[in-house]
């Protein structure tokens, strides 16, 4: 991971580029998932579906209890070459939070085309939990069922963002978005804009099997210390 570090020291998304070995290219790179991956998708997600049932059931009922609103946000982010589809979420936030957007812009605390608040004034008091612990996202791992999503990934991007991404930010839409990446694992929202694409790019140059084997192994305690979670 030198060559992440290098890149991060140059805080620059072009000059970046050669350390990926990307040079100028622009296009979205063509990306078949092996059978491999997508066999192991299948067994793992089904596999914590069952394990993770309870918490996944019990976590349902709080949301409805404490909340007005459906048990699920659904949010239509950009797959692999850009193909939309939805994102599954327990809902975190408020009904009409979507439509505040807007109004918030202002107390944004990121530059780039992502939009993050720390303490967001439309979560819920669950919700702000579920953030924090990343039990929001585990429904995602019906979106890996359906092979929308696989295990590890770039994080799916919200479909306008994904848009206003520019010369080599595209790329990260080349493969299928993931559970889990290195920017989980690697303090998420701490990060600025440019760290985060970096990590992307340099995942999709160097994905392997062992690779993402460490990034799986190491989302746990990520999740577990909540660090860069909002």
């Amino acid at each position: 991971m030198a060559s992440v570090s290098a890149a991060h020291c140059a805080g620059d998304i072009q000059s970046a580029l050669d350390v990926y070995g990307l040079g100028d290219r622009a296009a979205p790179l063509s990306s078949r998932p092996g059978a491999l991956r997508r066999a192991t998708d299948v067994a793992v997600s089904m596999l914590l579906l069952v394990v993770l049932s309870p918490l996944m059931l019990f976590t349902a009922v709080l949301v409805k209890l404490t909340s007005r609103g459906p048990v699920l946000f659904k949010q239509t982010r950009a797959g692999q070459d850009m193909r939309p589809f939805t994102m599954f979420k327990f809902r975190t936030m408020r009904v009409g939070a979507e439509e505040d957007r807007a109004f918030l812009m202002h107390l944004n605390e990121k530059a780039g085309p992502i939009f993050k608040i720390a303490a967001d004034p439309r979560l819920t008091r669950v919700g702000r939990f579920l953030r924090r612990s990343s039990i929001d996202e585990l429904p995602q791992l019906f979106n890996v069922l359906l092979g929308d999503m696989t295990l590890v990934g770039p994080r799916p991007l919200w479909l306008p963002e994904a848009r206003q991404a520019a010369g080599p930010a595209r790329l990260r839409c080349s493969v299928k978005p993931g559970l889990t990446c290195l920017w989980q694992i690697s303090g998420r929202s701490e990060l600025s804009y440019e760290e985060w694409v970096l990590l992307d790019l340099f995942y999709i140059q160097h994905r392997s099997v062992a690779l993402d084997l460490m990034i799986f192994l190491q989302t746990v305690p990520a999740v577990l210390s909540a660090r860069g979670a909002y």
